[in-house]
């Protein structure tokens, strides 16, 4: 009978090992660029990758093959049409309420409170997504329900990411978020992110609120990293860089 040749199993082990780690290099190099690059030199995607030069021009020519990067004439790189190509694949396979729902499901079961996304319609709003607060007594919208723009954080964080001028939008885009309590109405408090798609293009609004009896400054205050968390993970499914959020969210 027969041995198993276990220099070849040994072999085989060792070369799709090398073969991630490959993959994991080059999806580095992609990684590397952000929404405000244009391209990037050679010493730049090392800097950025912590991978030696060589390395990545040889990652670079698989790349380049693949059309995932481009080769341009000073000798920078940017990244290719089949990159836009995926995109287009992803955002025609994304179904908002896919992401939404279990984002905002996860930050209602931390919270215990109500959570809602907006969406701009002109000058108001309408909640396009909801889920309860599993108190008794809850902040109570309905989907499909149409709200002032203008007032409640959800509509000011609308607003200010529509380009409305002067305060507090201004705060609200450098802080990424709006907290209001009775502001809309006089029992009622909230606080909400922006959602941003492809190309920054603002989304929506994610709302947590609650009657402002339970639901009072100091809680809305320990609720806004998780928020802004939520609306960075829900960005990053749409496929838009959510390093603004991150950062708001780590400020918070």
């Amino acid at each position: 009978m027969d041995l198993p040749d276990r220099s070849t199993d040994v072999e085989n082990r060792l070369a799709s090992a090398e073969g991630v780690a490959a993959l994991d290099r080059a999806i580095a190099i992609l990684d590397a660029f952000t929404t405000a690059d244009r391209s990037l030199s050679l010493a730049g995607l090392a800097a950025r990758t912590g991978l030696y030069k060589s390395t990545i021009l040889r990652l670079a020519n698989s790349l380049l093959r693949g059309q995932l990067l481009e080769r341009l004439d000073d000798g920078r790189y940017r990244v290719g049409p089949a990159a836009f190509r995926l995109g287009a694949l992803y955002q025609r396979s994304v179904v908002a309420v896919d992401i939404l729902l279990p984002i905002m499901r996860d930050l209602s079961e931390r919270s215990w409170e109500s959570v809602a996304f907006y969406v701009r319609s002109g000058d108001v709003r309408t909640c396009l997504y909801r889920v309860e607060s599993k108190h008794p007594i809850r902040y109570t919208i309905r989907e499909g329900d149409v709200l002032p723009l203008l007032v409640g954080s959800g509509g000011r964080v609308l607003a200010a990411f529509s380009g409305q001028p002067g305060e507090p939008y201004e705060t609200i885009r450098k802080t990424c978020h709006c907290l209001a309590v009775g502001d809309r109405d006089p029992d009622t408090a909230g606080v909400s992110a922006p959602v941003f798609g492809p190309g920054h293009i603002l989304l929506g609004a994610l709302t947590l609120a609650g009657p402002s009896t339970r639901v009072d400054a100091a809680f809305l205050q320990r609720m806004k990293r998780p928020l802004l968390e939520a609306a960075a993970r829900a960005t990053r499914a749409f496929g838009e860089d959510a390093s603004l959020l991150e950062q708001a969210s780590l400020a918070a």
